[in-house]
């Protein structure tokens, strides 16, 4: 029992520290990289900021199993495009916070089945999108930076996603979900067959299911912005 609560109390610390370095990271970008700053009136930062979160938390419920690429507990959803546009509308803390309150919305409305650790792998992984899309795009608001901050951000999800998930997260939902990893590999062979170690599983299970899940995104987010910031008028 002590073990289990060691376990779990460091799942959390872990959390913490995630979230705290990620808007630490973005809140520095947006003071060192972004010139222009977008400004709202408080009311209306908060109104915005609940409502992405809301429409991204119901997203986030429409999960999808790609059981032609990983294992049916992958599951695509398309909740990062309300993120998205949050952080390409109102700067990378303010995505990273509509991230994080996503997942709470999803919390709260469904639970977890994943010892809460899918729910935190959707948070990070996603923020490695989200972050480095929405600082790259708010440093020059074009057309071509948002095609282009889309591709750069959906690579290094691609990467980091398949690193955090072989490193940190398939060994810890092995811990706290109770499932050996010989048998979460097992799994993953019935998907892929030469799959015969985490990495493996990540390189050939996750990365490509980070790929559809980055293009779908991306595809379906560019032409949203597109309408939605006209509706969301910044005050310069």
């Amino acid at each position: 029992m002590w073990q289990t609560l060691k376990d779990n109390l460091s799942f959390v610390l872990v959390t913490l520290a995630v979230f705290a370095g990620l808007v630490l990271l973005a809140l520095l970008a947006e003071k060192l990289l972004i010139r222009e700053k977008r400004k709202l009136e408080p009311a209306r930062y908060i109104a915005y900021m609940a409502m992405f979160a809301a429409l991204a938390g119901v997203l986030m419920l429409l999960e999808v199993p790609l059981l032609f690429v990983a294992p049916d507990f992958y599951k695509l959803d398309l909740s990062e495009i309300p993120v998205l546009i949050c952080a390409f509308s109102m700067g990378p803390a303010a995505g990273v916070v509509c991230e994080f309150l996503k997942v709470v919305v999803k919390l709260l409305l469904k639970g977890t089945t994943t010892a809460f650790v899918g729910d935190f792998a959707n948070f990070a992984v996603g923020c490695s999108m989200v972050l480095p899309a929405s600082i790259l795009y708010n440093t020059k608001r074009t057309f071509r930076r948002a095609v282009v901050s889309l591709i750069v951000g959906g690579l290094i999800m691609t990467v980091f996603g398949s690193l955090f998930n072989a490193v940190y997260l398939i060994p810890a939902f092995a811990r706290l979900y109770g499932a050996p990893i010989d048998a979460i590999l097992g799994m993953a062979q019935k998907v892929n067959p030469h799959v015969n170690s985490v990495y493996a599983m990540a390189a050939l299970c996750v990365a490509p299911f980070n790929v559809i899940k980055a293009v779908a995104v991306s595809v379906i987010t560019l032409p949203l912005y597109k309408r939605v910031k006209k509706l969301i008028k910044m005050d310069q």
